[in-house]
């Protein structure tokens, strides 16, 4: 095969995209620019090499296939978590005040990055635990220390890491469901297309529905995860008590 100055053309096409030299950074950061402003359905290898000027073959040395590449979009999010957490300043020494601390900037993470989010459930679902990006597994860490140095037996810190997971990433899930029907209606019923919805069999829905529609905000996340670690606190002050 031909070469210049000691480079194949292969060589070239798999380390120059359109902006220089690819890192696995620049192609995580590109493909999450990608679905941010196209959503998952758009993402493919063709296209994202077609986003960094090289053959989509250039790509496979830093995700070995489409699902190596989505769980680095979940890598990317954690990693930018941790990012803002690093800006946020020392940690609280209070493990509640530590809890709230990553629940707001995972929320913020989660809203700034709305089209990704159902990757935290998809693919953390699909990966086991020993195999999951190594930033997604500090935030573990994070969490469960917490947890510990706080004071909780085993058991209750297990317990307490799934409370914690489940209801902030499901908050979000909610946070982000799509309510609005049709954006251009100015009346609020046919904006939210309560029309579609029956009156006999859904009255409920459709009087909350307007409701339904604000969302909760970081003073919602924070409410509910007060009242879910006090029902923790409650019951080992209970057990102690015992």
């Amino acid at each position: 095969m031909a070469q210049r100055n000691g480079r194949s053309p292969a060589r070239r096409a798999s380390d120059r995209g359109r902006y220089g030299r690819l890192s696995r950074e620049r192609v995580l950061a590109t493909a999450l620019e990608l679905v941010d402003r196209e959503g998952l359905s758009a993402l493919s290898m063709r296209r994202l090499g077609t986003e960094l000027g090289v053959e989509a073959m250039a790509l496979y040395r830093y995700a070995a296939s489409k699902d190596s590449l989505l769980d680095g979009l979940v890598e990317a999010l954690y990693l930018e978590l941790e990012e803002r957490l690093a800006a946020d300043g020392d940690e609280d020494p209070d493990w509640r005040a530590g809890l709230h601390r990553i629940a707001r900037a995972t929320y913020a993470v989660c809203l700034t990055h709305p089209q990704a989010v159902p990757l935290l459930a998809t693919r953390l679902l699909a990966v086991p635990l020993a195999r999951r990006p190594a930033a997604v597994l500090r935030d573990h860490e994070r969490v469960l220390t917490l947890l510990r140095d706080a004071g909780f037996d085993e058991s209750t810190v297990a317990d307490m890491f799934r409370a914690f997971t489940a209801w902030l990433l499901g908050y979000v899930s909610v946070e982000l469901r799509p309510t609005v029907d049709n954006p251009d209606e100015t009346d609020p019923a046919f904006r939210l297309g309560l029309h579609r919805l029956s009156a006999k069999e859904l009255p409920t829905l459709r009087e909350t529905a307007a409701a339904l529609a604000e969302q909760g905000g970081p003073e919602g996340l924070a409410a509910g995860l007060d009242a879910l670690l006090d029902s923790f606190t409650r019951g080992s002050a209970s057990a102690a008590s015992g």
